[in-house]
This record gives C-alpha cells, structure tokens and sequence, in this order.
C-alpha cells in the first residue's frame, strides 16, 4: 500500500522531468511513510513512496528485476503472491531476490505477458518499464479498490496514485480547468464517475483495465476483467452456502498475510462482523475498531461492541463530534482529491486514525452489499412488478399523476418510480439533484448531460438479466468504485494504514455472481445466501440486522451546529461562475426553516465550494500532519 508517480516521455528527455517528479512525491508521503525514491532513464522516471507491510527489510521500490531490464513501482498487494512465486519456479525457472509479491507481477510480466493482470488475486495499481522492449505497462486491479489518474500533455504522460501530484506537475492552468460534464454529474452522483475527473485535463485509469505505451503513444486502456453475473440454478442450497463460507474464509485467510499486524474495522452490519470473526481465527489477539456519535440514532458503537464481545475481540472505539467534523473537513477533501459528497467519509477518516496507533494493516466489509445483494433498494424490482404488467400508456399517466402530488406526501415517489423503466430510475445509491433542481443553481447545467449517459452502456450489457442484478451491475462500475472504494482507499491511506477488503476477491466473486436473485433478495430479508452461509460464524444479534448503513447526523447539524459554518463557507466561495450563491443560500435557510430535509444537497455543495477553495481558487491551504508513524506495528 503506497503511492506511485511515474512519467513517460514524448520526446526522449525525460530526466529534464526528474526533479519535477521528485518534488511531487511529498504530496502524496501519507500513502508510504516508511521510505521512498525515484529511478530514471532517457525515456521514464518512476518514484515511490513506500509503506512497508511484506518483506519489510527488502522488496524496496522502485524494484529492478532480471539485471535491471524491468523497473516496478506497485500500490496494493497480491495475496496469491506465494502461490504466484511457486507457479513461476516452477514452470518457467523464475529466480527471485526479495520474499515480497512485487516480484511474483514483474516476473509474471516477463513470462506470461499482460495476460499476468488475470493471475493476480488482490488489490492493486502498477506500472513496469521494460527498458530492453521500451514499452510501458500498467494495469489497476480487477473491483478498482487501487487508484491509478493519468495526465499527457507535450511533455509526455504521467501517471499517479494521487491527482494532486500530477496538479503540481501540470500547471497552474490544468488546475483550474473544471470539467463542467463531471461537476454535473458529481451533483447528481455525489461522486465523480470514472474515468473522468474533476479536472478536464487528468483522467483515471478505469478498474480492471491494463494498458501498453511506447514513448509518443496516447494511453488506451483496456478492460481484462467484466464483472459478469453467471447466475445458475441452485438444486442444493445448502452446498451454495457452503461454497460461500469457504470462498470467504480462504479470502480472509489470504487477506491477512503479513509481516505488521492486522486489524479489522467493525460496524453493527454482518459484513465487518464476518470478516472480524474469520480474521480472529488466524490473529487471537485481533484489534478492532468502530466510530459513530453522540446522537441517537446515528451510531453502531453499542451494536459493535457487543458483536466484538460476542466473537472475542478487543475493541477500540472513537465518537466524532460536530466541530470535529467542520474543523477536518478541508484536510479530507485535500486527501480525496476530487469532491465525494459521502458524509461518513469524515468519521471513516477520524477511526482510521485511531486505528493507525495500533495497526498498520486493516480488513473492513466493503463490497458484500454489492456482490451478495444487500442494499434496500435492490428490492424494488419485486415491488414494481405490479407496474411492469399494465400497458404503457396506463403507466405514463401514473407518472403524470404524481407530478400532481405535493412533495412530500407518501406514495409520490413509488408512482414516480413505477411509471418509468430501470434504466431510467436507477443510477446508484445516492441522487442528490435532479436536472430539474440544478436549473437556476448550477450556472454550467448543460439538459443534454444526463446520468444516463454514465449507466447507458451498462444496461444495454446487461439486457439478459434480472432488474436487481443489473442494478448490482450497475453499482460495480459506479457508485462501488466512485464514491465506497474512494473513501476507503483515501480516508485510510491519509493515515498511513492499509484497507483490505476480503469480499472484493476474485474466488469470492465467482461464487457470489452465481446465485439467484430468489436467493439473494426477498421480501423479507437483503443478503440471504449470505446471511445463510455466515449462521455459525456471526453472533445471532447481527444476522438478521436491517442495514443502518453509516449515518451522519447532518440532518440536524446544519440546522443549528453547522448552520453558520456552511453559511461562510457558501459566502466565501469564489466559484460564481458555477454555483448561484443565493440559490444555495436559500437551500440552507429552507432547510433550517422548513419541514423538508435538504442536508444531503447542501453537503455536496459545501464539499465542491470546499475542494474549489483548495484545488482551482488555492484560497484554502489545509494544514497537512506530517506522517510520524513506525515502520513495524
């Protein structure tokens, strides 16, 4: 788990890019404290800051193989890498310096090609440099747990683990260049659809994707993995969940190979809760980790710390007040790079921290909602099948009726959603504003740009399968990868720690796109094979828990609390040449005022006037902590 820059040069000069390069790494030191440098020649440089989990005292990066031909730099880690290693010995005479799973991608680069990508079972993000071939290969893994942005302008093309070092290699004039497109999209989403950036000129390297370049080429990724669902028919149901406690059991097992200590977070859900008891079976002594608040309602400690009772663990915990939360959101948003308008990022950031004293290495539950089925609204397929059955015409002037409906009153939105297809009602977890609501607030709002435009291809992949697979299907390319994968890689990583995530694992992937949606969703329950398969693992209390999900109590802060922080930071903004200042002012009041919640509205505002103030305006500077942790834990 560390940070990666690398350059690719247009014109044979690249070491004219070297000191460039070096002065980029510090702002990315938090992703890999322990060590860090760069390697160059006429064609690349590559640098690395380090964070050391396997082969501590070696496995140094950049890491040269096979008499310097090849040069790696790696964010993330391979957990088949012994296995790898072996296979590679074995077949092929594969010799090794190091004890580390650096070696085992390089290797496999030399002898299997970029079909190595398919082989790799884990988290990760890599470019190598083959300075015999000169050619340059990256890939980013198969869910995009890793993150890899990428620049090219006259110069050559970079590529980073984090934008804001490309930003400092760019210039000024890349900085504030905003993509109007993703901050619409962003308005609706609460996050920045890949490949896309904020910024016009930086793009990312899109999950499950590789890439090949020679010096003078364009990067043109391309997609090794699609996240197919090969659902088959269960005769024994019983045998379905054993295979899925096996897969994950052997997930967690890899998941905790290690040379520092691992620890788990833990929340009142069955995901953490599973993931905690499975990795207690290889670490007696697990450590594990939870946050909420004061407020009732908007906390998981209690729930938590009787599961870690419950499974044997000890427990840390951490409360997040209001003015912790206003005090640290700019530093947040420095890390995230680009604005994700998710409020438990902010409390994910404070445990992190916490845990960081005590562990170098965390497991956490992310993924199992979108690969086992566990998010609510993936029942409303089954609850619109009613609406499915009457005639077109009948079905639009349902739709028109609940225009007619006062806001608010219950029953509006289900005719809304009944009257019109999935393609069209379903885009992810989080709809902010509707294009309706952004006219007269956002002055850029283009009504040619839908959120359509960002799940149309997936829908049209997905026509052979059921409404709440594709939804699935549709979460795995965006709202998973966009807003969930985000925060956990950057909230942890701003605190020096590495997440792991035993769900998002190719062998329990392959089970868990297996099975039925009658077995996945029902009336009652979310999860159900899942829920099934972990009855003798998770305490009884947890199973059949319903989904809090990770709720912040914004709702009511920013009535009283928060009401005159938002209000400075809105009035302060200088981006008035896309947010209409008054409109969301007015958005504030009504919300203090008013019967109607629309604190998820202003939070994405206050998040994008926030990242705008740091990134394009440069008008806000977080004080950035300086990583002060051990290498060994």
């Amino acid at each position: 788990m560390c940070g990666l820059i690398g350059f690719l040069s247009a014109t044979g000069d690249a070491k004219a890019v070297e000191p460039a390069i070096g002065g980029a790494l510090p702002q990315m030191r938090h992703r890999g404290p322990d060590e860090g440098g760069t390697w160059s020649d006429p064609d690349v440089v590559i640098g690395f800051n380090r964070l050391s989990i396997i082969d501590i005292d070696h496995s140094h990066q950049p890491l040269s193989w096979l008499g310097g031909r090849y040069h790696l730099i790696f964010n993330g880690e391979i957990y088949n890498y012994l296995e790898l290693r072996d296979r590679l010995a074995r077949e092929f005479g594969a010799t090794f310096e190091t004890e580390g799973d650096g070696e085992a991608i390089v290797a496999g680069y030399h002898y299997l090609g970029e079909k190595v990508v398919r082989e790799l079972r884990g988290m990760f993000a890599f470019v190598i440099w083959d300075a015999h071939e000169r050619v340059l290969f990256g890939a980013r893994d198969w869910f995009g747990i890793k993150p890899m942005y990428t620049f090219t302008d006259e110069r050559g093309s970079f590529f980073a683990s984090e934008k804001k070092s490309l930003l400092a290699v760019a210039g000024e004039a890349v900085s504030k260049d905003v993509d109007h497109t993703a901050l619409q999209h962003y308005l609706t989403l609460q996050y920045v659809p890949e490949p896309a950036s904020m910024h016009t000129q930086v793009r990312r390297i899109e999950s499950g994707s590789y890439f090949t370049v020679r010096p003078g080429e364009p990067v043109r990724p391309h997609r090794y993995f699609h996240p197919d669902f090969a659902i088959k028919p269960v005769a024994e149901p019983e045998k379905l969940y054993r295979q899925i406690t096996e897969a994950l059991e052997d997930s967690v097992e890899k998941h905790m190979r290690a040379d520092v200590t691992v620890g788990s977070f833990l929340s009142g859900g069955i995901d953490s809760t599973a993931i905690a008891a499975l990795a207690k079976r290889h670490n007696p002594k697990l450590l594990t980790f939870t946050t909420g608040f004061e407020r009732k309602g908007y906390s998981e400690i209690d729930v938590a710390a009787e599961s870690a009772a419950a499974i044997g663990v000890e427990h840390i915990t951490k409360v997040v007040s209001a003015q912790e939360m206003m005090d640290v959101l700019p530093l947040v948003i420095w890390y995230l790079d680009d604005p994700v308008a998710d409020p438990s990022l902010v409390p994910l950031y404070f445990i992190a921290r916490e845990a960081r004293k005590h562990v170098k290495v965390v497991l956490s539950g992310e993924g199992a909602d979108e690969l086992f089925g566990g998010y609510t609204i993936y029942r409303e397929p089954i609850s619109l099948r009613a609406f499915e059955k009457l005639p077109g015409g009948m079905r639009r002037g349902l739709g028109r009726l609940s225009e007619r409906i006062p806001e608010g009153t219950r029953g509006k939105d289900l005719l809304r959603r009944g009257a019109i297809g999935i393609e069209e009602r379903y885009y992810g977890n989080a709809r902010i504003f509707r294009p309706d609501e952004m006219r007269g607030l956002y002055k850029a709002f283009d009504p040619a740009v839908s959120y359509m435009d960002v799940t149309r291809t997936l829908y049209e992949q997905t026509t052979h399968l059921d409404g709440s697979t594709r939804m699935q299907y549709v979460d795995l390319f965006t709202w998973l990868r966009g807003d969930i994968l985000v925060k956990a890689d950057k909230m942890t990583m701003a605190n020096s720690l590495e997440l792991r995530v035993p769900f998002l694992d190719t062998e329990v992937f392959a089970v868990g796109s297996s099975i039925p949606t009658e077995l996945k969703i029902t009336r009652e329950t979310t999860k159900y094979a899942l829920r099934r398969a972990l009855a003798e693992i998770v305490p009884p209390h947890v199973l059949h828990r319903a989904k809090l999900g990770f709720p912040v109590p914004i709702r009511h802060w920013l009535k009283d609390v928060m009401y005159d922080w938002a209000r400075a930071i809105i009035t302060e903004s200088q981006a008035d040449e896309l947010i209409d200042r008054q409109a969301a002012l007015r958005l504030l009041d009504e919300h203090r005022d008013g019967p109607h919640d629309y604190s998820r509205k202003i939070w994405t505002l206050l998040v994008f006037l926030l990242w705008h103030g740091i990134f394009v305006e440069q008008r806000i500077t977080p004080e950035v902590p300086e990583p002060a942790y051990p290498v060994r834990l």
